[in-house]
């Protein structure tokens, strides 16, 4: 009995006891939140009581914030450092790029103005001419093939050319074709010495049969001998060919060169003369095969009338 007296006695002490701390810990809170609405009441004031114990606390703590900013800095940046070395890395290379784009563009200008230039002739030349043009590269050059004065061109049965057509390019003619491949085509200059062109004064109409000499470059003359012995050509007349029956191998009325010099053999007593081509044979680039109109090609054809077919 007095044990159980006792235990009861000892519970309610217990549980007083838990009740006091409820309270004192409730009035504590209380307190706390009190004091924090007064500080900030007092805070928001124009002039606050607080104000010198927070510039005390800065004074004493600005110091050390400010030298811990500085210390840590590098570490924080490390990040930023390496995208922005990155990004730069990276401006580096486009610009180099462009740099590269932009020499090789002015590297490269004349040739393509020139080959612009070449397409634009060849162009008015199928006007001119009235013929249709399968153009092409001329992509080798003698004398490795089985002729001495002969270039190949890239353009072959393929394109719709075949042997005995004839080859011009937009300062006049060139050649004309020996013999096809599906895709190129060995073509023989006027210039080469087994070629034999017939050709019109344009002047007196008179005609004759123009020669290579087999040389390429500035000496690289023809020789024209005239069918009328006693015709005499005159210096700066302009040759064009003659013409062959069908067309081939050459057409009628495509400028040869123009007359230099005139001299007579007086072994033939007949009057010949000296012919400068109007085509630069040493430097060969964009030529035009003539074909028929509706000629079936792997490529475009330059019609009669200037435009594409």
């Amino acid at each position: 009995m007095r044990l159980d007296r006792f235990d009861r006695h000892k519970e309610r002490r217990w549980r007083g006891s838990d009740h006091d701390q409820q309270r004192s810990s409730r009035g504590l809170l209380v307190a706390l939140v009190l004091a924090c609405l007064t500080v900030m009441s007092l805070d928001s004031l124009a002039s606050s009581p607080v104000d010198p114990a927070r510039r005390a606390v800065g004074e004493v703590f600005g110091p050390v914030e400010i030298g811990t900013a500085t210390a840590i800095r590098p570490f924080t940046a490390v990040p930023d450092w390496f995208r922005t070395r990155d990004s730069m890395q990276q401006d580096l290379l486009d610009l180099q790029a462009e740099n590269s784009d932009l020499r090789s563009q002015v590297a490269t200008q004349d040739y393509d103005r020139n080959r612009l230039e070449e397409y634009d002739g060849l162009t008015a030349a199928a006007k001119s001419l009235g013929y249709s043009l399968v153009p092409a590269r001329v992509v080798g050059l003698g004398p490795s093939q089985s002729f001495s004065r002969t270039v190949t061109i890239d353009a072959g049965s393929d394109a719709g050319v075949h042997p005995d057509l004839t080859v011009v390019n937009n300062d006049g003619l060139v050649g004309r074709v020996l013999r096809v491949t599906h895709t190129t085509a060995t073509v023989l200059l006027i210039v080469d010495a087994d070629s034999v062109v017939g050709g019109r004064v344009g002047r007196s109409m008179e005609v004759g049969f123009l020669h290579g000499r087999g040389v390429l470059g500035s000496d690289g003359r023809l020789d024209l001998e005239l069918v009328d012995d006693t015709a005499v050509p005159a210096k700066n007349d302009t040759v064009v060919t003659w013409g062959s029956e069908a067309g081939g191998p050459y057409v009628a009325g495509v400028p040869v060169g123009r007359v230099t010099t005139v001299y007579s053999s007086l072994r033939e007593t007949a009057q010949r003369a000296v012919i400068d081509p109007f085509v630069d044979f040493g430097a060969l680039d964009l030529v035009g095969v003539v074909v028929p109109t509706g000629t079936t090609s792997d490529r475009a054809v330059i019609g009669a009338d200037g435009g594409l077919q």
